[in-house]
């Protein structure tokens, strides 16, 4: 016989389940990100460029399950009665069972657990890839005479009368 309770879950079995696959690939984000600071702190800038476009890849396959997860979040509105596009605080809220309930409220603290550590690892190669910068401009800037200095708020400064450790025109 067809039991009613199966069906009001399907939908929050799958959203279940592309929440596993979200942290699956937040996970993988992760790895990736921690590959290119391995590959930025080692100097190893010839790779870097794979690097950066798998993480590019994991970015994309994130946006693809977002979609995915918007798709099962208007199902599981339709069957559990609260607003279509709802967070997973209020599909907590709106959860029928403690089960359920509980299921959802620890993937939203692995997922902001994870978010979380994915945001400290890429500032942490955004720093990285701004001192490799700017180091780059100081070695080329030593080529250069004329390349300049940097202002106050540390961009570069062309022409005028060069780059000086000392004041001159005391």
């Amino acid at each position: 016989m067809f039991n009613l309770m199966e069906t009001r879950t399907v939908g929050a079995h799958d959203l279940s389940m592309l929440l596993w696959r979200e942290r699956e690939l937040l996970e993988l984000l992760l790895f990736k990100l921690e590959e290119e600071q391995l590959l930025l702190t080692a100097g190893k800038n010839r790779w870097l460029g794979f690097a950066t476009r798998e993480v590019e890849q994991v970015l994309e396959r994130l946006r693809q399950s977002g979609v995915e997860r918007a798709i099962a979040v208007h199902g599981l509105a339709e069957e559990w009665g609260f607003a279509d596009g709802a967070a997973l605080r209020e599909i907590i809220e709106h959860a029928p069972d403690e089960v359920w309930r509980d299921i959802f409220a620890q993937h939203l603290e692995a997922l902001g657990e994870l978010t979380e550590e994915v945001r400290r690892v890429r500032d942490a190669n955004l720093m990285f890839l701004r001192s490799a910068a700017r180091m780059a401009r100081e070695t080329l800037g030593a080529i250069d005479p004329d390349a300049g200095t940097y202002d106050t708020q540390g961009s570069a400064e062309r022409g005028g009368p060069g780059a000086r450790f000392f004041e001159r025109d005391i």
